[in-house]
């Protein structure tokens, strides 16, 4: 009866007052996921003030493209605050003001002054604009200067006037704190971004807080400085116009992919990571005769696609993952026929892939032998646990109606698009899964996790020490076979329910040994989840200090030594302190502080400097008594603080 009440109380009234025009800057405020994603804080890469930087980036790097300019110098001062200095053309003087303040304005719908440009819609610098607290756009032409300086989108400063600078476009902005709170620029963030410019536009001089960022060999110098395991070949770096590609195969297990458009790093793929794949796979197989299998001819390929495409269209306003079925369209603003019109992408990409590749092969036989080689080893191991593998995915299968080990949410990575609110802040990148160890913790986190984008899978104690295994294990193991099924990572990461993988253990030796485990597991088998910053530790806090004022508790909850004196000296006198040994102990109700919009997630990551290698068989390796003498000799005993406090 309740419910028939409250479906028949009036509607809200609906008059002329509730029509409202919001100004180009005010809509971008007032709805900024739909221009630039999540907001954030800058401790994840995708985050929006990395995006904001990237806007400003791009329409330098047009600049380049177009041959005006082949220095870009960007300053970051104390990780708030952001200038890009380029020595393109300058922005039109008379259109300074517009150009950076009202949407839909822009040189990049003429397909004379950009040809293959990135920003194409006329929103970038604008949303940049609006959602900074300061933005000033200045503009140097043949000796004359103009320069605008908003806050929160509005005009505030506007002068001209003769000047001695080189031609160029000088950005300033600083993101507006109370849109993105407590945010932080972290360095290594940039500095992957900035390379990744130069990799796919070679000739480019990046300039970092004085630091020069170049490339002399493109995406040859990708790979090289991201693959982690060694080359079993030198590196096949092939160009033509409009595409380049390199790859090459290594002995880690799974697929490796980095893809560009127009110099934008698509980290989703798209139409021309999905051609490149294909064809690639299908070239090496015609090129040998054989009746190869392409998850053989794949596995362990480290491979870089870049295209220049005429007016791209990308799945959302972040661009990072292509829309466009073909390379041009009919015309361009003249009316004139592209010479790439209606051919499609994945025609193009095949084209070239086809008779390039075929070439090299036949004038490389040295790599083609040990291209052969390293697909029949792939090929000789899936059939030799071709048993176990139908067997375990029988059973993930049969698990998955009803896996005891999950506990699912609702919304995943690779569900498809909703509908066009996910553009504003699609919720699929939330998407998570939270590894545990034991019933006690997912208990907690099971009760208090929010049930539309965070699940849960529970281990069984600690995992198996995967170091040093082949891929039998992952079917031989049911946790490992279950949690490979529960992630859908068996044939790639272009499955992946999850954005986030993260793992949750305790904060003691043993919750730290699981940690290792999970980590070795990924880095043995699916390391592109790492690499891809798919992979996740959740920080817990390890104290509870509060205090009861005026019959309420004020509660400060601490991950550190640090932070618990800090607390204690806040909340004296004779604060309560509780150490948390373990997740259980948590209750659901104070996990969800921990879990939603304020939770601490620290990315795994992983670089060629890191020598994945040697650590993993140093610390995951047969080596015990090297590691127990490594530990005895560097042993520290410290007094116990929590007694002393």
């Amino acid at each position: 009866m309740e419910e028939e009440n409250e479906l028949m109380q009036p509607t809200a009234s609906y008059t002329e007052e509730n029509i409202r025009h919001l100004s180009d800057m005010e809509h971008v405020r007032t709805r900024p996921g739909m221009y630039i994603g999540r907001l954030g804080d800058g401790s994840q890469a995708e985050d929006g003030i990395y995006v904001l930087m990237k806007e400003v980036i791009d329409n330098s790097i047009d600049e380049f493209k177009m041959g005006a300019g082949k220095r870009i110098d960007i300053q970051l001062e104390e990780g708030l605050r952001v200038s890009v200095r380029d020595y393109g053309r300058g922005i039109p003087l008379g259109s300074l003001v517009d150009a950076v303040s009202m949407l839909n304005t822009g040189g990049k719908y003429d397909t004379k002054a950009f040809k293959k440009s990135v920003g194409l819609n006329g929103v970038g610098a604008k949303a940049v604009n609006a959602l900074s607290s300061r933005f000033v756009a200045r503009s140097v032409r043949d000796g004359q200067m103009r320069e605008a300086i908003f806050e929160r989108g509005n005009l505030i400063s506007d002068t001209t006037g003769p000047t001695q600078e080189e031609n160029g476009t000088f950005i300033f902005f600083e993101p507006d704190n109370t849109l993105f709170l407590n945010y932080h620029f972290r360095p290594e963030f940039i500095e992957t971004m900035l390379r990744n410019y130069t990799y796919l536009n070679t000739g480019l001089s990046i300039y970092y807080n004085g630091k020069r960022i170049v490339s002399r060999n493109g995406l040859e110098d990708l790979l090289n400085d991201n693959m982690t395991a060694p080359g079993l070949y030198p590196i096949v770096h092939l160009k033509g116009e409009d595409i380049e590609i390199a790859f090459t195969h290594t002995a880690q297990y799974g697929e490796e992919y980095y893809s560009f458009v127009n110099g934008q790093h698509t980290t989703q793929g798209g139409t021309h990571q999905s051609a490149f794949k294909e064809h690639l796979a299908r070239t090496i197989k015609e090129f040998y005769g054989k009746n190869l299998e392409y998850q053989d001819i794949r596995n362990g390929l480290v491979a870089a696609i870049a295209i220049n495409v005429i007016e791209p269209t990308f799945e959302s306003q972040t661009k990072i993952k292509l829309g466009s079925l073909v390379m041009a369209p009919e015309k361009d603003s003249d009316g004139n026929p592209y010479p790439l019109s209606g051919i499609s992408v994945n025609k193009f990409v095949g084209d070239f892939i086809k008779e390039n590749v075929d070439n090299y092969l036949h004038k490389h036989p040295d790599v083609a032998d040990v291209v052969l080689q390293k697909i029949q080893e792939s090929e000789k191991e899936r059939k030799a646990i071709a048993g176990v593998t139908k067997i375990a995915r029988e059973r993930a299968k049969k698990a998955n109606l009803h896996n005891r080990k999950l506990r699912d949410c609702r919304i995943h990575l690779n569900d498809q698009k909703a509908s066009k609110k996910d553009e504003e802040n699609d919720p699929r990148l939330e998407s998570s899964i939270f590894i545990t160890e034991g019933d006690s913790a997912s208990g907690s986190i099971t009760k208090s996790r929010d049930v539309n984008t965070q699940a849960v899978f529970s281990l069984r104690g600690k995992p198996l020490n995967s170091f040093g295994l082949t891929k039998k294990v992952v079917y031989e193991n049911e946790e490992f076979n279950l949690l490979q099924a529960a992630l859908n990572i068996e044939d790639g990461l272009d499955g992946l329910r999850y954005n986030k993988v993260i793992v949750a253990t305790d904060a003691d030796v043993d919750g730290m040994h699981i940690r290792l485990l999970m980590i070795t597991f990924f880095l043995q088998f699916f390391p592109d989840l790492i690499k891809k910053g798919h992979v996740y530790i959740l920080q817990t806090p390890l104290f509870r200090v509060r205090n009861r004022k005026k019959g309420v508790y004020e509660t400060i909850y601490c991950y550190s030594e640090e932070e618990r004196l800090a607390a204690i000296e806040k909340l004296s006198p004779n604060p309560e302190i509780t150490r948390f040994k373990g997740l259980g102990e948590i209750s659901p109700d104070e996990f969800r502080n921990f879990i939603g919009k304020d939770m601490r997630l620290e990315q795994v990551s992983l670089r060629k400097t890191d020598a994945v290698g040697e650590l993993l068989e140093f610390y995951m390796g047969k080596n015990t008594m090297e590691r127990q003498n490594f530990i005895i000799n560097n042993l520290v005993v410290e007094e116990d603080l929590i007694g002393n406090a």
